[in-house]
């Protein structure tokens, strides 16, 4: 499902026009955006956890001239979905 698609369906499942469920979704992203950027823990209750992760720095190698170099160490997001989401795909 792309973007368009579950905006659709938003609108329709809250009786709301499609500009008006873009326009919540828009919103609602770039809270949780926010939220990341501030290293702080989003905590969705019967979804998961949305938090920022830091990985470490690794070594990789390049397959086609096999030439090793160093990945530096960067932030990523991480979701880790609660029990209750992972219990409905049991």
């Amino acid at each position: 499902m792309n973007n368009k698609e579950f905006i659709t369906k938003l609108a329709k499942k809250c009786g709301i026009s499609v500009t008006d469920a873009s326009t919540n979704v828009d919103a609602l992203v770039g809270l949780m955006t926010g939220c990341l950027k501030e290293n702080d823990q989003l905590n969705i209750s019967g979804f998961g956890i949305l938090e920022v992760k830091m990985r470490n720095e690794r070594l990789s190698v390049n397959p086609k001239t096999g030439q090793r170099f160093l990945v530096p160490p960067k932030i990523v997001p991480a979701f880790k979905p609660s029990n209750k989401l992972k219990d409905k795909f049991k």
